[in-house]
């Protein structure tokens, strides 16, 4: 999705900030409800200079401009940023995208927040949500499998061990599901019932039936296809194109770089809300991995180009046939050469038992045994997959020659792309893996048993966030803000600016708003200091758990108690009396939605109610007033290096002489303890009190660092007399 280049602006920077500033104002001003906030204030003026700044579209030597922006809970920092930009954009006859990490706020700016703007903004504009294309049906692959069992052996290229699977009892038979799925889907469609978006079906289908009609690059033939004037995912697109504003998230984001799916980001605004979660994205985005044990789909690859090339009259030059072959040989022996290596590493023998376990090669060096089949399976799977892209590009080109080969020209290429992405991932592993530069990259073999089968991968990736993102993000963007509750570490924005990418920039500014509330007024941390040392894990659950029981005995409304792992949030479940069963409510026993409402009622209706959840509701849960009115943290949430990534990244800094625990874990922690302590106090009304158990919060010089980093909350201490 390109846009044309800029022309010059009629306005200054100073125009531009003055008018996107003086917006804002009018929404404050205008919109029930909206409380001036001198913080947010702030915050919108420093948007409106940022994004003001940058040069955008073709310049000889662009100027950039990025803000870095925590905004404390409270600030409001979604009108902040939304109606600054969006004017800007609009003068600047650009447009801006704002990137989020949570559905959730997606949702609270598509159906709450942007409406509100539209409403009160002095200039109209429009908004769109941009998704992946993976999130709409292709019509060409459906019409094919809809009412067609001869294309059963399409629908079962993933099940393991060369098999069907199997319906267990009382379960539905999987290959009825699927038919009666695609029937139910082309029915929608010929009655107009559903626009294609699988978002918008009532009830969400399971995500391997789905994955087969979904509308996807490899398999597509774009405007050669016949259905393309009346295609879900490009209909999607012109409305897109449309948009004055495009909400999107930060895997989008970062997967559409260079594809034209998003405005070049060179030319438009950009805003990235929930900015913490970028670098993790970005890891994510730049991984690979190769499944060793589920080949079938080779045996299908030749056969299926054979098909192809001969309904299409064309000539399948290479002797796909052979290497195809030696690749499916060379993949066996890895994956018997891997799952060696992985029981040997967890200390048992090869006898079939099922088993999890990952294999981290040290330093990022591949066994000498495996570089060489590594590189066989480079060498094979990049001449399959340039014979594959060929038989494509003619399949293509026919289309194209002739309309009356469009609708078989597009089954066909369907088909092909459905291989292509597996033959990619052969690539891209293998190289990353066969790759060992200044900087190592994290590889492993990770073996997992599910379901009567063992599967072995083979993954790699790199280690520094923030080289990629300066890179492949930042070497693009010119205007930019990144924002989020917590950015900032230990009372500093430095982890964050080096895990993003951004640290040492000369046109990046960091900068705190700070929150509207009066914590040390509405809020109390307390610090419970235990007899057990939080290292010696029995002694400190058990007593932790008998401390903490006597605590939500005593709460009179909501409460939220966070565990820093799925043992210990068991061993207080385990232990709650008759008494205190009624009212706690535990994570994973329910969905969140239903969690939340059941906690809700409870409260409202005048009973206590107390949640125990782990990470993912220490951030973005909002429990205003009553609903809690205390947060139990039963540990400092440190997350030591277990993850293969976290642990060649510890591996590496420890060659180079930096200590992990201080560069990486202490700042990691700081920020998840930022975030838990922020689910206390939600508004300006608020009175709450956070209870930590681990007494490092304040005996340790780490622990102090970290606790500086918070807000400023009135200080308690309590001693236990609690013997075991």
């Amino acid at each position: 999705m390109t846009d044309a280049t800029q022309p010059p602006s009629p306005f200054t920077v100073d125009d531009l900030s003055a008018q996107a500033l003086q917006a804002f104002e009018q929404v404050v001003s205008t919109t029930a409800g909206f409380r001036p906030r001198l913080g947010q204030h702030e915050m919108a003026e420093l948007v409106a200079q940022t994004l003001s700044s940058g040069d955008l579209g073709e310049h000889p030597n662009p100027l950039k401009s990025i803000a870095v922006i925590q905004a404390g809970t409270g600030v409001g920092k979604s009108a902040a940023y939304a109606s600054t930009a969006i004017t800007l954009a609009l003068l600047r006859k650009t447009r801006v995208i704002i990137s989020t990490a949570t559905v959730a706020l997606q949702e609270q700016l598509m159906q709450k927040d942007l409406p509100a703007l539209s409403r009160a903004m002095p200039l109209p504009f429009s908004f769109a949500l941009a998704k992946g294309r993976g999130r709409f049906v292709c019509k060409i692959k459906l019409e094919r499998l809809a009412g067609n069992g001869s294309a059963i052996e399409e629908l079962f290229d993933d099940a393991p061990a060369m098999v069907k699977p199997k319906a267990f009892a009382g379960q539905e038979d999987p290959l009825e599901r699927r038919f009666k799925l695609y029937d139910t889907l082309a029915g929608l469609l010929a009655a107009n019932a559903w626009d294609g978006d699988r978002d918008n079906l009532a009830l969400p289908p399971d995500p391997s039936d789905w994955a087969t009609v979904a509308a996807e690059r490899h398999s597509c033939t774009v405007r050669h296809c016949p259905r393309f004037r009346d295609c879900s995912y490009y209909n999607a697109r012109t409305k897109l194109a449309e948009a004055n504003v495009i909400v999107a998230n930060h895997d989008l984001v970062l997967a559409s770089l260079g594809m034209k799916t998003l405005p070049e980001l060179d030319n438009c605004l950009v805003v990235f809300d929930e900015g913490h979660h970028l670098p993790a994205v970005a890891l994510d985005q730049f991984s690979s991995s190769m499944d060793l044990s589920n080949l079938r789909w080779l045996d299908k690859l030749p056969k299926t180009m054979q098909e192809v090339a001969t309904r299409m009259h064309l000539h399948l030059g290479d002797d796909v046939n052979t290497v195809t072959t030696q690749l499916k040989g060379v993949l066996t022996q890895v994956a018997r050469m891997a799952m060696d290596l992985v029981w040997a590493q967890t200390g048992r023998e090869a006898s079939g038992e099922g088993i999890d376990g990952t294999l981290r090669f040290a330093n990022g060096v591949l066994p000498e045994e495996l570089k060489e089949p590594v590189g066989q399976i480079l060498a094979q799977a990049t001449g399959l997959s340039k014979a594959l892209e060929t038989l494509g590009t003619n399949v293509k080109a026919l289309a194209k020659e002739d309309p009356s080969l469009a609708v078989l020209a597009s089954q066909m290429y369907a088909r092909l792309g459905g291989l292509a992405p597996k033959l990619g991932s052969l690539v891209s592993t293998s190289t990353l893996l066969l790759e060992h530069g200044e900087q190592p990259l994290a590889k492993w073999l990770q073996a997992s048993s599910g379901g009567g089968y063992l599967t072995m991968t083979a993954h790699a990736c790199p280690i520094v966030p923030g080289d990629l993102l300066r890179q492949f993000l930042w070497s693009k963007v010119r205007a930019a803000v990144v924002t989020s509750a917590s950015l900032t570490s230990c009372g500093s924005f430095d982890y964050f600016l080096h895990e993003a990418g951004l640290y040492g920039a000369p046109h990046v500014q960091a900068r705190e708003v700070a929150s509207p509330f009066n914590y040390a007024a509405q809020g109390q941390l307390t610090v419970v200091h235990t007899k057990a040392e939080p290292k010696d894990a029995n002694a400190y659950t058990s007593e932790m758990v008998a401390l903490l029981l006597k605590d939500i005995a005593a709460v009179k409304r909501g409460a939220l108690v966070l565990f820093t792992s799925k043992a210990q949030m068991r061993a207080a479940t385990d232990a709650l009396p008759p008494q205190l069963m009624d009212r706690v409510l535990v994570q994973g026993t329910q969905s969140r939605a239903k969690l939340l409402a059941a906690h809700t009622a409870r409260v409202e209706a005048g009973n206590p109610s107390v949640l125990f959840g782990l990470q993912s509701f220490g951030e973005g849960l909002d429990l205003p007033g009553m609903l809690c009115e205390t947060v139990f943290i039963a540990k400092l949430p440190f997350a030591p290096p277990t993850e293969p990534v976290d642990e060649a990244r510890a591996e590496w800094l420890r060659s180079t002489g930096v200590d992990p625990f201080n560069a990486l874990v202490i700042p990691a922690t700081g920020i998840k303890l930022l975030q838990w302590t922020g689910r206390a106090i939600r508004t300006e009304d608020d009175q709450a009190q956070v209870i930590c158990y681990d007494k490092r919060l304040t005996q340790t010089a780490y622990g102090r660092r970290m606790l500086a980093g918070l807000p400023p909350y009135q200080l308690g201490k309590r001693e236990t007399t609690y013997l075991r």
